[in-house]
């Protein structure tokens, strides 16, 4: 390697499968170069989170990251840590930063068939990265009260309006987002669709939200101008629809196709999506920013009930996957950049690797339900790791 990546560790499980892939898939065979950044919530919490805006700055730098999956602390989090503040989502706020689109398709197998039976293709999830409840403001009404919006405008010109007439407490919830990363996000999925060869859908509610959903609606049209004829050359189709429609459309389609979502709902929507493909552990996860960053990361969160197995001394069986598949891609990426064709290669055959250790039966127990065609092998999350790190060294030798 020539130019580090930014490497982002976590918390809980992952953080400890973290330890292990390092050790065992990435340091023996690779110089590993990286600017090393703890997200882990006791240094989040020791920084007031600079930390997170620190690594997000270096991606900006480097232009490729890998990030374990963190913990984005809620009422219990905050004793259970003793947290000063509860910080908001570090994945909220590097994304922010790149004003980047969120990338997630699903790991599949042969063996594995989709919940659903007609899928017979990924569907990848794009996720806008900016705005909406992620970066969103509340407010307790603890008495009645008149709850209003107001927005001042550098003119002096006023909007108002009002939310609600409260009679008793309530509770508010003000959210935003802003043209240009809307434009963003629209630019990162037309261009992806155009990599990938695949349809684009894109789904908003904008006939009960008027001005903030029919905005984005009106962005991708015009973005969407600009690719119109690429598209159409490619024999490639841009739908927009309304998102309960598409969630319809989507359970009856078969699958292979880009679909295009706001902040929220492809949060939600990228796990319904992994879990009918099999796992949450099966899915890779990209951010990609307008200027060329990337951060890749796993789709899924920290595992925390297999890490207090983990604390009480028991052998865990967590599915380490998403999070080898991140490091792969971060690795190929930089070496693409750098022009290191040894790096890609590494990166194709430790894929390869965990492939070969699935497609053998040797399975974590998430997937041992879901494998048809064989008798899977159940195995601990060590030990699954050992038995790709022994096909890796038979590719590469």
């Amino acid at each position: 390697m020539t130019t580090p990546i930014v490497e982002m560790d976590g918390d809980e499980m992952t953080r400890i499968l973290w330890k292990m892939i390092k050790d065992e898939l990435i340091l023996p065979f690779v110089d590993l170069k990286s600017e090393y950044y703890d997200l882990g919530l006791v240094k989040r919490d020791e920084t007031a989170d600079k930390i997170t805006v620190e690594a997000a700055e270096a991606t900006k730098k480097y232009g490729v990251a890998v990030k374990c999956a963190t913990i984005t602390p809620n009422h219990q989090r905050m004793s259970e840590y003793n947290l000063h503040e509860m910080w908001k989502s570090p994945n909220g706020t590097i994304r922010s930063i790149l004003d980047g689109t969120v990338f997630r398709t699903p790991i599949t197998l042969p063996s594995i068939h989709p919940a659903v039976k007609n899928w017979e293709k990924p569907i990848t999830i794009a996720r806008h990265a900016y705005g909406d409840v992620y970066k969103s403001v509340e407010l307790r009404a603890d008495e009645p009260g008149v709850a209003k919006m107001v927005f001042c405008g550098e003119s002096g010109k006023q909007q108002e309006v009002v939310i609600h007439n409260f009679k008793g407490c309530g509770v508010l919830q003000g959210m935003h987002n802003v043209d240009t990363s809307i434009r963003s996000f629209a630019h990162s999925c037309f261009k992806f669709a155009l990599d990938t060869n695949q349809d684009l859908w894109f789904s908003t509610k904008d006939t009960i939200s008027k001005k903030y959903d029919a905005q984005f609606k009106i962005i991708f049209e015009e973005v969407y101008q600009e690719y119109k004829a690429e598209f159409e050359a490619r024999g490639l189709e841009y739908f927009y629809t309304l998102i309960d429609d598409a969630v319809a459309r989507v359970i009856r389609s078969k699958g292979g196709f880009i679909w295009a979502c706001k902040n929220y709902d492809g949060d939600v929507m990228s796990d319904m999506v992994s879990t009918a493909f099999g796992s949450l552990a099966m899915m890779t996860s990209v951010l990609v920013s307008p200027d060329g960053n990337y951060e890749y990361e796993a789709a899924h969160g920290t595992v925390t009930r297999h890490y207090y197995k983990y604390l009480k001394g028991e052998e865990t069986s967590t599915n380490p996957m998403a999070t080898i598949f991140a490091w792969t891609g971060a690795l190929r990426k930089r070496g693409e950049k750098d022009q290191l064709p040894a790096l890609i290669n590494f990166a194709d055959k430790l894929e390869e690797a965990c492939f070969d250790v699935l497609n053998a039966g040797i399975v974590t127990k998430d997937l041992v339900n879901l494998i048809e065609g064989m008798e899977p092998k159940a195995v601990t999350s060590a030990g699954f790791i050992a038995a790709i790190r022994e096909s890796l060294e038979k590719k590469l030798a």
